[in-house]
């Protein structure tokens, strides 16, 4: 009935009804933005992303290291390589029959063909 009243009078106003008769409405229930659980939730979903985010901060820093040591070992190898062809050169310098005569000349040795055995050759 209240309703139809509404539609009648063109200059309804609904405060005017509220201060008529306060005791009969009921004060609007405020209701939370969030239920405990929802807040367990959000609180579950939060320390969630933060541990996968650490767990991923982790994982591409000991990528990183891993890199890291991984180049300082490709230098060493490079380097390593670099000095045995440095060596290997100076052996083949070194090992040259030329350099060996002078050298046992330089001790006092002297070729002796009647000393001399010959080997046969592989």
């Amino acid at each position: 009935m209240a309703l139809e009243q509404r539609k009648i009078q063109p200059n309804y106003i609904p405060e005017q009804e509220t201060q008529a008769n306060p005791a009969s409405i009921p004060a609007p229930k405020t209701r939370k933005i969030f239920s405990p659980g929802e807040k367990f939730l959000a609180v579950v979903f939060i320390a969630a992303v933060v541990m996968f985010s650490t767990m991923v901060l982790h994982t591409q820093a000991q990528i990183n290291d891993t890199n890291k040591d991984m180049h300082y070992l490709s230098n060493k190898i490079e380097e390593t390589s670099k000095q045995n062809i440095e060596l290997s050169n100076q052996v083949n310098e070194k090992s040259t029959y030329e350099r060996i005569w002078e050298k046992a000349k330089e001790l006092g040795l002297n070729l002796n063909e009647s000393n001399v055995k010959v080997v046969p050759g592989r």
